[in-house]
């Protein structure tokens, strides 16, 4: 384990981005073996602008790992936050408490609060808009939603006392778990429904992108589904039943147009609708 955070503490960037494009390329590939939805789509035609914002983010990203290495030293230096505050406990409970805080703070919450907040909402709208959600999906984040989610990551650094190794293993980790839980991938219905009690599973997470309420307000988690069954959040919907996008923004032709998503905050807000089967 020690290892595991001396390497996590100094990660260089290029092995941050080879994280990203690994895990792509592995699922992506996948999806053409055990696919979830096999009705066609023009794979590479959809990738683009997925694959752009997945640039955004990586240079969005990166500079601002600055701030986080400042504030991770900051709660160190001066002995703040909650795993600061615990008493001497072995290094593996700790980084276990240590990712479960951070799955909280820094991303269940944040994406409860972009789904309740209107103008939170029509920035993480781009990440909802994509009609084939597949491994790609998993970085398909507005440029603003980027560097508000970096505000969340900030927060919970600082609220939690992390140090850097570990906001890094963290992010390197949920970086892999999105792009398995959005891939087009279809697994064993027992060992998805054994997986989604621990971690978030391809099935669980298809259930968020449904284009209608209740279900795109359900299943938030990054990493751990245990944050959703907790906050009552947790919701089931069978796979052939789920539509992806968002009611209200139903022409495909524009969400998959990299000029239309970046204008795509900044459009009038339509309350969604409520599914008719719940």
């Amino acid at each position: 384990m020690e290892a595991i955070f001396d390497y996590f503490e100094t990660i260089p960037s290029l092995h941050r981005a080879l994280i990203i494009v690994g895990g792509l390329t592995f699922f992506w590939l996948l999806e053409g073996i055990m696919p979830l939805f096999g009705k066609p789509y023009k794979k590479w035609k959809h990738a683009v602008p997925n694959i752009f914002f997945t640039l955004t983010t990586i240079l969005v990203n990166l500079p601002l790992a600055f701030f986080l290495l400042k504030t991770s030293d900051w709660v160190a230096a001066n002995n703040f936050g909650i795993l600061n505050w615990l008493p001497e406990i072995p290094l593996w409970l700790y980084t276990i408490i240590g990712l479960f805080l951070m799955d909280f703070v820094g991303a269940y919450l944040p994406h409860l609060v972009e789904h309740k907040v209107k103008p939170l909402w029509m920035v993480h709208l781009v990440h909802h808009t994509d009609h084939n959600v597949d491994t790609t999906t998993a970085n398909r984040h507005h440029p603003l939603e980027s560097v508000i989610r970096y505000v969340f990551t900030l927060v919970g650094v600082l609220v939690i006392g992390t140090p850097i190794a570990l906001v890094m293993l963290y992010q390197s980790l949920s970086v892999v778990a999105t792009q398995f839980n959005h891939a087009n991938i279809k697994l064993p219905k027992k060992l998805d429904d054994i997986l989604s009690y621990v971690i978030v599973s391809p099935d669980m997470h298809k259930v968020h992108h449904h284009y209608r309420l209740p279900y795109t307000d359900s299943n938030y988690g990054n990493i751990f589904s245990v944050w959703d069954r907790l906050c009552g959040t947790f919701m089931k919907l069978d796979p052939e039943k789920i539509v992806y996008g968002v009611d209200v923004f139903p022409d495909e032709k524009k969400n998959g147009h990299i000029g239309e998503l970046l204008k795509q905050p900044f459009q009038k807000y339509d309350k969604p609708t409520m599914d008719a089967d719940t």
